[in-house]
C-alpha cells in the first residue's frame, strides 16, 4: 500500500495439510475459539502453533502449504509472555529486531530482515508505515503476523523487509467473558475486559477494553493509555456475513523517546562513568507525548455460489500526534572540572496529524483444469491519506549531568515554531491477480500486480519546496512447495517489491524513480499432518536497488544506492505434549552496502543489524498431584552484536536476556474458583544493563530493565 506520505517526515529532514475450501456457515462460525480443522486464517488459534494464515495469500491458505516465510504470534503466546506491544509480541520470532530503540517504543519500529520500519496493517488493511505514529495495543488483537520479505504483489508498495498484520478480535459463536488486573514494578496498574455473545442466531458481538498506567525506566517518565474496540458480526444466511469493527484509544501521556551517546552507555565518560538508564535529558515541564486514535470499518463476504466469493475489506482511521521534547545533543566540557558533562540541548516538537480511508475488494474463485485445483483471486484496493504536520526547533538551556535540575527555566511556556509546515494528500489504487495451483502435493503459487500512486506535499511555509509524486510499477512473485507424506515441504519463491522515492533530486533533473527490491527464498517446512509442529528453515537473498541517499552539505540527493541482504533463518513452533509448548528461533544476516553516494559505506554493514540472534521460549502445564494447575514457563533472548555507525568503526555488544512467567489455575483445586488463575511474569530477570543498539555514535539507546507483573484474571 502507498507508503508515500509516511515518507514525509523524512522528506522534511525531520528525523493444515489441505486446501481449504469455503465452507457454507455464518460469520461467527467463521471465529471458533478452538484451533485445529476449524481454525480460520483470521480467528483464534487453538495453542502457540497457527495452521493458516491469511496474511500471505489473503486467502484462507495452511502455513504448511505458502511458500514464503509467514509466521504467527497467536494471543495465547502473547498472554503468556504478558508483552506490552506488537514489537514486543515479534521478539521471539527469527528474523525480526523489534525494540532497536530498547526501552523506548512510540511507534513498534520493527527490523526485518535487516530493513527498518516494515508498514503495518490491521486485518489486512494499511495502518501505517515508515514514520507513522499509528499504533493498536496488543490486548485488542487476536493473533500478530509478519511475512518476510517482499509482499507487494498483495498489498503494494511496501518495505522489502517484509510486513506487520495485526488480527483483531471478533465476536465468537460461543459466550466469553474475561477480566483482569495487573499491579507490578515501576507503579504498573493495569485492567481489561473482553465479552463476546450472541444476539440471536444471525447477530454477534464483542467488546474488549484495557486501560494502563506506569512509570517508565526514565525519571519522570510516565505511560498512560486506554483503549476499546467494539465489533458486530451479522449473518443473514450461511453466505453472507458483515462484520463491523471499530476502535478508539487515548495515550494521553504515550511514552518517552531520546538519545544517548555511545560515549556514557557503551563507554564510560571520562571523570564521569555511565549515564544511569534512568536518565532523563527533557524537562518534566516540557515533555508531552499525546495521541489519540479512532478507527471505523467492515468485512464483507457474499458466496456468489458454491466456488465463487466476493469479499470487500474497509475501514477509516485518523491519528493525531503532539510531541514536545528537549533533544539529546551533545556534550561540551564543564568550565569547571574539565570533563565532558554539559549535556547541550534542543527544544523539539509539533502536531502530527493523519486521516486515511482504505478499501481492498477481492473475488475469489475456486475451480478445477484437469488434476489441477485452482483458488484464483483477483482484486483492487484503494487508499487516501491526508496529513498535516507542522514540526518546529527552538534553543534550550544546557543540562549538567553531574547535577541535573529541572523545570524553572520558562521551558512550560515556551511555544515552538512551525519550521517545517506541510500538507500532504495521497492516492494509491492497485489491481492484482494471483493463482493458487494444487496438484496432488504439489503446491504452487503465482501473482502479478500494479499499482499507480500520486502524492502532493504543499508547503505551507511557502518556502517554494512543494514536492509530488506521479508514477506507478509492477511487481510479481512465484513459488512452488511439494509436501511429501511425512509432513517435510520444501519450497522456493521469489518476490518484488517497490517504493516511490519521494526527496528532491539535484535542479534540473527528472524526479527519481521508484526504489525496488528483489528476493529468492528457498527453505523447508514441516507439519505432520495431525500434530501441533511447524519447524521452518529458510535461505533468503534480498536486494533493494535505487536506494535514495544524501550527501552533505545540502544534502544533495542521489539514486545510486543498493543494499544486499543474505540470511539464514530456523523456526520451531510445537505443541510437544498436552502440557509443554516450545518456541525456539535463530537468524543470521549477512548485509552489505553494494553502492552508495558515501564511498566509505560500500562494503560495510548498516547499524543497528544483529549479525546473530537466537530465542526459545517454553511453557509446561502440571496436570496430576499437588501442583496440578501450576504452567511454569520461561525464554531466553540473545541478540546478536551489531555496528554502531555506517562506516563500521565501532561495535555494540551482544546481550542474552532471560524472561519467565507460572500461573495458577485456582479452579482445578476449587470448583467455585472455576476460571480464576493468577499470573506473575518477570522479564530481563538479571536487570542487565545493556544497549539495545546504535545508530551512530550520538544515537544509542538503553534497553529495558527487569519488570515484575501480577495479573489476576478471571473468565466464566
Amino acid at each position: 500500500m502507498l507508503l508515500a506520505a509516511a515518507s514525509i517526515l523524512t522528506l522534511n529532514g525531520a528525523a493444515a495439510q489441505e486446501e481449504n475450501s469455503t465452507q457454507p456457515g455464518t460469520a461467527l462460525e467463521a471465529v471458533i475459539v478452538e484451533g485445529g480443522a476449524d481454525e480460520k486464517g483470521d480467528g483464534p488459534v487453538g495453542g502457540y502453533v497457527a495452521k493458516k494464515s491469511l496474511a500471505g495469500t489473503k486467502t484462507d491458505t495452511p502455513v504448511a502449504r505458502t511458500p514464503q516465510t509467514v509466521s504467527v504470534v497467536a494471543k495465547e503466546q502473547m498472554e503468556d509472555q504478558q508483552v506490552q506491544s506488537v514489537a514486543e509480541a515479534l521478539r521471539y520470532t527469527p528474523g525480526v529486531f523489534g525494540e532497536y530503540r530498547g526501552a523506548s517504543n512510540l511507534r513498534d519500529e520493527i527490523f526485518v530482515r535487516g530493513f527498518s520500519y516494515v508498514p503495518k496493517y490491521l486485518d489486512g488493511l494499511f495502518l501505517g508505515g515508515d514514520l507513522s505514529y499509528a499504533k493498536i495495543d496488543p490486548y485488542l488483537l487476536e493473533r500478530v503476523e509478519l511475512i518476510s520479505g517482499p509482499a507487494s504483489v498483495l498489498y503494494g508498495q511496501a518495505n522489502p523487509g517484509g510486513i506487520v498484520n495485526m488480527v483483531s478480535k471478533k465476536p465468537t459463536d460461543e459466550p466469553l467473558r474475561e477480566t483482569e488486573i495487573s499491579i507490578g514494578t515501576d507503579g504498573y496498574l493495569s485492567g481489561g475486559f473482553d465479552f463476546s455473545d450472541t444476539f440471536d442466531d444471525t447477530l454477534g458481538f464483542r467488546i474488549a477494553a484495557t486501560g494502563l498506567t506506569r512509570d517508565l525506566q526514565e525519571h519522570f517518565a510516565r505511560q498512560k493509555s486506554l483503549a476499546i474496540a467494539p465489533s458486530i458480526a451479522w449473518s443473514p444466511d450461511e453466505g453472507t456475513s458483515l462484520t463491523i469493527l471499530g476502535g478508539y484509544q487515548y495515550e494521553p501521556d504515550a511514552g518517552y523517546r531520546n538519545f544517548l551517546d555511545a560515549a556514557g552507555t557503551l563507554e564510560p565518560i571520562p571523570g564521569f562513568g555511565y549515564i544511569p538508564r534512568d536518565f532523563f535529558a527533557s524537562d518534566p515541564e516540557f515533555e508531552r507525548a499525546e495521541r489519540r486514535q479512532a478507527w471505523i470499518g467492515y468485512e464483507f463476504r457474499h458466496e456468489l455460489n458454491d466456488n465463487i466469493t466476493f469479499r470487500q475489506n474497509a475501514r477509516y482511521h485518523r491519528t493525531d500526534w503532539l510531541h514536545h521534547t528537549l533533544v539529546y545533543g551533545y556534550l561540551s566540557p564543564d568550565p569547571v572540572t574539565g570533563n565532558n558533562t554539559i549535556l547541550n540541548r534542543t527544544a523539539s516538537g509539533g502536531t502530527d496529524d493523519w486521516n486515511q480511508f482504505t478499501i481492498d475488494n477481492q473475488l475469489e474463485a475456486k475451480f478445477s483444469t484437469g488434476v489441477a485445483d485452482h483458488t484464483l483471486l483477483a482484486g483492487f484496493d484503494y487508499q487516501y491519506r491526508t496529513r498535516d504536520y507542522a514540526w518546529g526547533y527552538a534553543s534550550a538551556p544546557p543540562l549538567d549531568l553531574t547535577n541535573p535540575q529541572y523545570g524553572g527555566s520558562g521551558l512550560g511556556a515556551l511555544v515552538l515554531p512551525k519550521d517545517t509546515w506541510t500538507d500532504t494528500t495521497a492516492h494509491q489504487a492497485g489491481v492484482y491477480l494471483q493463482d493458487q495451483v494444487e496438484i496432488g502435493n504439489l503446491n504452487l503459487l503465482g501473482g502479478i500486480r500494479y499499482d499507480r500512486a500520486r502524492t502532493e506535499i504543499d508547503d505551507l511555509n511557502a518556502t517554494n519546496s512543494d514536492q509530488s509524486y506521479d508514477g506507478g510499477a509492477f511487481t510479481w512473485r512465484a513459488g512452488a512447495l511439494y509436501t511429501f507424506d511425512n509432513g517435510i515441504a520444501p519450497y522456493v519463491s521469489y518476490a518484488t517489491s517497490f517504493e516511490p522515492a519521494l526527496y528532491s533530486p539535484p535542479a534540473g533533473q527528472s524526479a527519481f524513480s521508484p526504489t525496488t527490491a528483489e528476493q529468492f527464498e528457498v527453505g523447508v517446512k514441516y507439519a505432520p499432518e495431525g500434530s501441533g509442529v511447524l519447524l521452518t528453515a529458510a535461505y533468503y537473498d534480498l536486494t533493494q536497488n535505487d536506494v535514495v541517499a544524501a550527501t552533505y552539505p545540502g544534502p544533495v540527493y542521489r539514486q545510486i544506492g543498493k543494499i544486499r541482504n543474505q540470511g539464514v533463518e530456523l523456526s520451531a513452533r510445537a505443541e510437544v505434549t498436552d502440557n509443554l509448548s516450545l518456541i525456539a528461533g535463530y537468524s543470521y544476516i549477512d548485509s552489505v552496502v553494494k553502492e552508495s553516494v558515501d564511498a566509505g559505506e560500500v562494503g560495510k554493514m548498516p547499524s543497528r543489524i544483529p549479525q546473530h540472534q537466537a530465542s526459545l521460549w517454553a511453557t509446561y502445564t502440571v496436570d496430576s498431584g499437588a501442583l496440578e494447575g501450576l504452567t511454569l514457563g520461561g525464554g531466553l533472548r540473545y541478540i546478536g552484536t551489531s555496528w554502531g555507525n555506517s562506516g563500521n568503526t565501532f561495535k555494540v555488544g551482544a546481550v542474552t536476556l532471560f524472561d519467565a512467567m507460572a500461573s495458577y489455575d485456582f479452579g482445578v483445586k476449587s470448583p467455585d474458583l472455576k476460571g480464576l488463575s493468577l499470573q506473575v511474569n518477570v522479564k530481563n530477570i538479571g536487570d542487565e544493563r545493556y544497549v539495545a543498539s546504535c545508530a551512530s555514535a550520538y544515537a544509542c539507546f538503553y534497553g529495558e530493565g527487569r519488570s515484575i507483573v501480577a495479573t489476576l484474571k478471571k473468565q466464566w
